[in-house]
């Protein structure tokens, strides 16, 4: 922490701002008088940031006038808390644990952490990989890996775990691509700690699938073990044996260093067959998890029955004071309006009612002997005389 606090500012302002480095190193410190207590290092697991995991967490006990005010334990239970209460973007957590540690399992089971899956962690001997070199690995269809095959590696990862763990992980194909910036820094980080980095898969002509795939970190000078993540098809589990003498192979260019690799308990072949070989198991751990649901503000319900009439009813309010108008039956259609002072076309004759006064008098129904009026009342009876005269 002191070799990172006069950075403290430059790392802030990258946090502010979207950037690959945003999540490179986000850390969190719990200070008491000015003096540091306790840290803790999270990063995202993926590239949606659905899911982060706590690299590392480091906590001291709180002295207040020479007695103890918080323990460390206390410290590291509020730091996790607080990461899991202001990191809106992720949805679950995970953490890796060695099964001894009963202290860090006790805080992590309080703060809701379930375990979720025992992790194994192998060493083979340079001499043993030696040995393994030795045979001609059958692998015809080994290819090497571009951001093109990220669907394809994508599917094998999906495969190889069980649907928790696959939940947990949230992996999605853009995961399994390398963008120009990533490149870049990967490829820096490589010079400078002189590790090269060598990866492939085994691609499967007739399902159209990768059935294998493997990342060697290989140790240029000598200085640090080779590190290698092996991802295999449960339905093909005979590739063990040519992905490690593939893997063997490549570690004879560089000096002699042990080659180290994980193993998880849903993958018992993978372990019976490094017991074989005679592979040292060097670790033990618990993967652990625990989901997070950030709670949203809660707002008051809204209930019309508290609210004034003329509130509710505002909108309904007449604009003006209504005038009575006259109302046709069947002079209007539902779909069609006559525009005012229109008059309707007549057929036939029309006549003149200014030049002929007598036409303009109505004349007086002409009934039967029965007493019935003969003529509608909805029809043009001056249009009808017309056509007929």
């Amino acid at each position: 922490m002191e070799q990172l606090r006069p950075w403290y500012g430059v790392l802030k302002c990258l946090s502010w701002v979207p950037n690959p480095l945003q999540h490179m190193l986000c850390a969190f410190v719990a200070e008491h008088a000015g003096q540091p207590h306790g840290m803790i290092r999270v990063s995202p697991v993926n590239r949606t940031r659905s899911t982060w995991r706590v690299e590392q967490i480091a906590a001291e006990s709180t002295l207040v006038d020479g007695q103890v005010k918080l323990l460390a334990t206390d410290v590291a239970s509020q730091l996790l808390r607080y990461c899991l209460q202001n990191i809106w973007e992720a949805r679950t957590w995970m953490i890796e644990v060695d099964v001894n540690d009963s202290a860090a399992l006790g805080v992590y089971r309080q703060t809701g952490f379930q375990p979720l899956a025992q992790m194994a962690y192998w060493a083979i001997a340079p001499d043993l990989l030696t040995t393994l070199a030795q045979r001609e690995p059958d692998l015809p269809n080994l290819l090497p890996v571009s951001n093109a095959d990220a669907f394809l590696l994508h599917q094998l990862d999906t495969v190889a775990m069980p649907p928790l763990v696959r939940q947990v992980f949230d992996r999605q194909p853009p995961d399994f691509k390398s963008g120009v910036f990533q490149t870049l820094v990967n490829g820096v980080q490589h010079w400078v700690r002189r590790v090269e980095s060598v990866s492939g898969y085994v691609f499967e002509p007739q399902r159209k699938a990768a059935i294998g795939y493997f990342n060697l970190q290989l140790c240029r000078d000598g200085h640090c073990p080779h590190v290698a993540e092996l991802t295999v098809h449960p339905a093909y589990t005979w590739l063990y044996p040519e992905l490690l003498a593939q893997m063997a192979r490549m570690t004879q260019d560089c000096p002699p260093q042990q080659l180290c690799l994980a193993s998880a308990d849903y993958q018992s072949e993978r372990e019976e067959y490094l017991a074989q070989i005679g592979a040292e198991r060097t670790q033990h751990t618990l993967l652990m998890s625990r989901s997070v649901w950030h709670k949203l503000r809660e707002t008051r319900p809204v209930s019309f029955e508290y609210l004034p009439l003329p509130e509710v009813l505002q909108g309904l309010q007449p604009a003006r004071k209504p005038v009575p108008s006259r109302f046709s039956m069947f002079g209007r259609t539902a779909n069609s309006t006559p525009a005012p002072h229109s008059i309707p076309p007549v057929s036939g004759t029309v006549r003149d009612e200014q030049s002929d006064p007598a036409a303009a008098a109505p004349e007086p129904p002409s009934t039967d002997g029965k007493g019935s009026d003969r003529r509608l009342p909805f029809l043009n009876h001056d249009s009808m005389e017309g056509s007929q005269g």
